[in-house]
């Protein structure tokens, strides 16, 4: 019997979760997706640790739903902003709904959480990129005044405020990596070079973040 190499295994394997996807059922991709924004979902609350089971159920909810309104908006306007891509106004028309269910759910949130509970939330839907890349730049500039430190975590909330309304963990890398070219551009004019070199953006989950 001849010996099947691991990279044929690997491309058998490749076509039948392929063909396993395609071959799904409209209710079996809703099965599939309602357990993976459920257990996102499991993953924010057990950070957040709420100790009140109705408030527990209530930011559940909060959060399922702009899970569900994150993914139906991408679906329906992912296709228009390619089309769009360079007119900068009618990028900015196209995800002003966009801004308005971003507005929403924090609102949502605030009737339920504190503050530092609301920052808990947005840096788990963003991978903690905040703080991964804000650690990578005190690496690289260990010099910085505490008037520079300021302006990068301010630029890397601002980059994690857009990137919570990412269609895909790919998107909201990319997100934090033209923060990151805004960062750079920032210290080299004031004068401002790196020791070391900076590492890489985390890319966090490679599954959707809708």
């Amino acid at each position: 019997m001849k010996k099947i190499s691991i990279i044929a295994v690997i491309a058998l394997f490749s076509v039948a979760v392929f063909a396993d996807e395609t071959n799904s059922t409209p209710e079996q991709a809703e099965a599939k997706y309602t357990a993976a924004i459920e257990g996102r979902t499991a993953d924010i609350l057990k950070i957040l640790a709420l100790t009140d089971s109705a408030k527990s159920a209530k930011v559940h909810d909060i959060i399922i739903t702009q899970y569900r309104a994150l993914n139906a908006w991408h679906n329906k306007n992912d296709a228009k902003l390619r089309a769009v891509k360079a007119d900068t106004n009618a990028t900015a028309q196209i995800r002003v709904s966009l801004k308005a269910l971003h507005e929403k759910f924090l609102g949502a949130l605030a009737e339920n959480l504190s503050p530092d509970q609301i920052e808990a939330v947005k840096d788990k839907l963003t991978y903690g990129k905040v703080q991964f890349t804000f650690n990578g730049y005190m690496t690289a500039y260990p010099n910085l005044a505490a008037d520079h430190q300021a302006e990068i975590l301010r630029l890397l909330k601002e980059a994690r405020e857009e990137a919570m309304d990412g269609g895909s963990s790919e998107e909201k890398t990319a997100v934090f990596q033209r923060y990151k070219g805004k960062i750079n551009n920032y210290l080299s004019k004031q004068g401002i070079r790196a020791v070391k070199k900076m590492p890489a953006v985390a890319a966090g989950s490679n599954s959707p973040a809708k």
